[in-house]
């Protein structure tokens, strides 16, 4: 995700100070992305720069709050409306983990594969667990989705494992 979009999504809300969009930045995306209040000061910055935000009068504790411009409300709309392509996701660096550990021939590619699940599951059980305490109170849709996101992807790492696994015995 991008931060620079973020932060534009928790702007068109209304103006904003940067602690005030550190909290709910990591609010809505369920503390999934800890934020650095520094990133946030980095963004906003060249998010003026670029005509994005423009800053406003400090508020009564010295802190200067942002409003969102209306270049910065069309290049919402317009990362809101460009599709995610997979190209632009980060390698996955356990798919290449597991492809080098097979080139490798030296390495024990069923244990790396065991160690993996045994943390996916961890991760797995861990955000379940995130994810009913936060049914209880009222953080809202935003971060159950996020939550519900990430143990999809989760389950999805747990059934890939069973395949490679499986492809791994019909090698042998």
């Amino acid at each position: 995700m991008s931060i620079r979009h973020g932060l534009l999504a928790l702007l068109s809300r209304g103006p904003r100070h940067g602690y005030q969009l550190r909290v709910e930045f990591e609010a809505s995306t369920g503390a999934t992305w800890p934020l650095n209040i520094g990133q946030v000061y980095t963004t906003l910055s060249r998010m003026e720069r670029d005509g994005l935000v423009t800053p406003g009068e400090s508020d009564d504790q010295g802190r200067v709050v942002y409003t969102i411009t209306a270049a910065g409300l069309a290049e919402l709309a317009r990362w809101f409306g460009t599709p995610v392509v997979q190209s632009e996701r980060p390698r996955d660096e356990l798919v290449i983990k597991l492809a080098m550990a097979v080139a490798a021939r030296e390495v024990d590619v069923a244990e790396v594969i065991r160690r993996q699940r045994t943390a996916t599951m961890s991760a797995l059980q861990q955000l379940t667990r995130v994810k009913r305490a936060a049914a209880d109170g009222t953080d809202g849709v935003a971060q159950r989705l996020v939550l519900d996101s990430m143990i999809f992807q989760a389950e999805a790492e747990q059934r890939w494992l069973d395949h490679c696994e499986a492809v791994l015995k019909e090698e042998r």
